[in-house]
């Protein structure tokens, strides 16, 4: 082992740039526009809160099972200890629901989702706890082994630090995203923060706008001179700036003039700037923008094609990250032989009500549905096996290719008197 000593000490980073947790100082901070942009500043966009909501949401909706291979297929495990933990409580704080949404939100802006994973004497699974991922850094040993590093605070401000706790990979479920060195995941916050900060800015300008009474800023001239300009201008403010105050009259006296100076939003094409920010945060996060309330180009024919193409290329990769990540932290190395977990997504590809019937329809006269296949994907009682519910069936017309045409054979060979 020490001939890889070296080999993983470098983290493929500028080192000096590492902060708290996994993200780098020289993506966080200061954007193009001057608004400094984290993921909590990023949040409070409508846009950026509605793509993280959206797709934490939809992975924490997904049924979660532990399935079985078997002779004949697979089944639920619904008797391994992981499945009541995964599909119903993590711990006993928690929901599945909350603590995948909780993990999926961790991913979306911090790049990484981790949880520590309590075992008990015999090493199975018990509970599994989110950590924040601004507070855990990952590493390697002088050995070349990986190791977690959890920081815990003493205060809700982070002024001092209380301690570290260091964890082995098998004391974590860690779930990256997309990163340079395959380990740790980058902020797509962090990536995106021109976007985002622009998307601020013109926020910012618009509430300003309307503080202003909606109206433009100016100059105030006078044609002598003023011996405390400032008190002019607070008086003017306090009188006629906020939109509380739109719409009033201004009276000047000694001569002063109001000279508009600002451009207008209207001019700025303002409306169609934050429209573009919403379209290109909307394309960080690879959501249709329909599902943001933005039905521009959105018609009857390609709102389900769009929805389609949400669930298969937005949530399939998370999906797949999901699943992958859990079994391997989660399975031994045996278990993972016999066992494999899944999020299903059969619920969101599933059509209207008439193509459903159409191909359930189409199943059972081909023979590869019975009716209960049907009834279990609809959520309905089954139908008792001695009735029938377990009968797979195919149309009495079709036959197979080879056998097409024997029975004229069979008449000519009587006809003849041929057969016996």
């Amino acid at each position: 082992m020490s001939i890889f000593k070296g080999l993983f000490r470098s983290r493929d980073k500028p080192a000096q740039d590492r902060v708290v947790g996994n993200s780098y100082g020289f993506f966080l901070g200061q954007s193009s526009s001057g608004k400094p942009v984290t993921q909590r500043s990023a949040m409070q966009m409508t846009t950026v809160y509605s793509c993280v909501r959206i797709l934490s949401e939809a992975i924490a909706e997904l049924p979660l099972h532990v399935y079985q291979f078997t002779d004949t297929g697979t089944t639920k495990a619904v008797n391994h200890p992981l499945y009541s933990i995964l599909h119903d409580e993590p711990n006993t704080e928690q929901t599945s629901f909350i603590f995948r949404e909780t993990l999926m939100t961790h991913l979306l802006l911090w790049g990484n989702a981790f949880a520590q994973i309590i075992r008990n004497g015999k090493g199975e699974v018990v509970a599994l706890y989110p950590l924040m991922p601004d507070k855990m850094t990952v590493n390697r040993d002088e050995n070349g082994q990986l190791y977690y590093e959890y920081l815990t605070y003493g205060d809700d401000l982070r002024k001092e630090r209380s301690g570290v706790t260091r964890l082995t990979p098998n004391e974590v479920l860690h779930i990256p995203g997309l990163g340079f060195d395959g380990l740790v995941g980058y902020s797509p916050i962090a990536m995106a923060k021109n976007a985002i900060g622009m998307a601020q800015a013109c926020e910012e300008f618009g509430a300003k706008f309307y503080s202003n009474g909606a109206a433009p800023s100016g100059i105030l001239t006078h044609p002598g001179t003023i011996k405390d300009p400032a008190r002019v201008r607070e008086s003017w403010q306090s009188t006629f700036g906020g939109s509380q105050n739109a719409g009033k009259v201004a009276v000047l006296e000694e001569g002063m003039q109001y000279t508009p100076i600002s451009v207008a939003p209207s001019d700025a094409q303002f409306l169609d700037t934050r429209k573009f920010q919403m379209e290109e945060i909307a394309r960080i996060f690879r959501i249709p923008p329909h599902m943001l309330a933005d039905l521009d180009k959105a018609t009857f024919s390609n709102i389900e094609q769009q929805s389609l193409e949400f669930v298969i290329y937005t949530l399939g990769p998370w999906i797949k990250r999901w699943e992958q990540a859990m079994t391997k932290a989660l399975f031994t190395a045996e278990e993972k032989k016999n066992y494999f977990i899944k999020l299903e997504t059969d619920g969101l590809l599933r059509g209207d009500y008439q193509s459903r019937m159409s191909g359930y329809a189409t199943g059972i006269q081909n023979g590869f549905l019975c009716p209960n296949d049907v009834r279990r994907l609809e959520d309905l009682d089954l139908i008792p096996e001695e009735e029938g519910g377990d009968t797979y069936m195919v149309n009495g017309n079709m036959i197979p290719i080879k056998l097409a045409g024997a029975q004229y054979i069979r008449k000519e060979e009587v006809s003849d008197g041929s057969s016996d």
